[in-house]
């Protein structure tokens, strides 16, 4: 049997004291910022914070990365304190929810069942889902619509690919950008702006897919190929001034021959 408390008892402590200073803070004398706070104000520095613990990681900087967990767990302390005081629900209930459902949802671990790898325990999790779901009985209906667009099309393709709804060979996805690309050539020629718009979202689309069958997150590829771009923007621009020259005064010509350069430099 799996000891519950078999765990550093000053961990309970400390998340206790952090929730006794949010209901201070929100009570009556206590800070009138955090007092004016609502679900709704609340929202934009939860996402925030989520992308910062997510660039925290990445940059695998220990205390950087401890500092903005902490900050996430600020604000969903925060957002439990404000649902208590409307009568709705607490941090213990939110707690106890998602502890049952991680039992209720690893069967392997805490059941009986036997799940020998993690595509199969992939597939008993979301077949477990499917049942606690009751509103829209759909698969891909627990597909959150406030997740960034690159994220959740990633998210949809691979939940799809768990009942099997997938291409077999990487090609195939390959052969499907291909397709999407020439066919937003043709949108293009038409000038037909909703035409181009529609499959211009297919090629992203088949763009991420090819990345989630190559097994690369595409929202990480691109944060990536983004940094590259400012990176070399930025030498870029260095090097316009190391000319005497600004951003806006010189033409695409000279900035592109600079631009090869740098990536001469950079090997790629």
């Amino acid at each position: 049997m799996f000891d519950w408390f078999e765990m550093d008892q000053s961990t309970g402590v400390h998340f206790a004291k952090l929730c006794d200073i949010v209901a201070k803070l929100r009570a009556p004398g206590g800070c009138p910022w955090d007092r004016e706070q609502t679900h709704e104000s609340l929202l934009p520095a939860l996402l925030e914070e989520a992308y910062e613990v997510a660039e925290a990681a990445r940059a695998e900087n220990d205390a950087h990365f401890c500092e903005e967990l902490g900050d996430l767990l600020l604000l969903v302390i925060m957002h439990a304190e404000i649902a208590h005081e409307a009568g709705r629900f607490d941090i213990d209930k939110v707690v106890r929810e998602v502890s049952d459902k991680l039992v209720r949802r690893h069967p392997h671990v805490f059941g009986t069942s036997d799940m020998r790898d993690s595509g199969a325990v992939l597939k008993q999790w979301e077949a477990i889902k499917r049942e606690e779901k009751q509103a829209d009985p759909h698969y891909l209906a627990s597909l959150p619509k406030a997740l960034p667009a690159l994220i959740r099309a990633q998210k949809a393709q691979s939940k799809a690919a768990r009942v099997n709804f997938d291409w077999t060979e990487v090609r195939d996805v390959i052969a499907k950008v291909e397709e999407e690309l020439r066919e937003i050539k043709e949108a293009g020629a038409s000038q037909d702006r909703e035409m181009i718009e529609d499959e211009t979202g297919d090629l992203l689309f088949a763009v991420v897919n090819l990345a989630r069958k190559c097994k690369i997150d595409a929202e990480s590829a691109l944060q990536k190929a983004t940094d590259k771009f400012v990176a070399r923007f930025n030498r870029l621009e260095d090097e316009l001034k190391a000319r005497g020259k600004k951003l806006g005064d010189v033409d695409l010509a000279e900035m592109d021959a600079i631009w090869n350069e740098i990536k001469k430099d950079a090997g790629c």
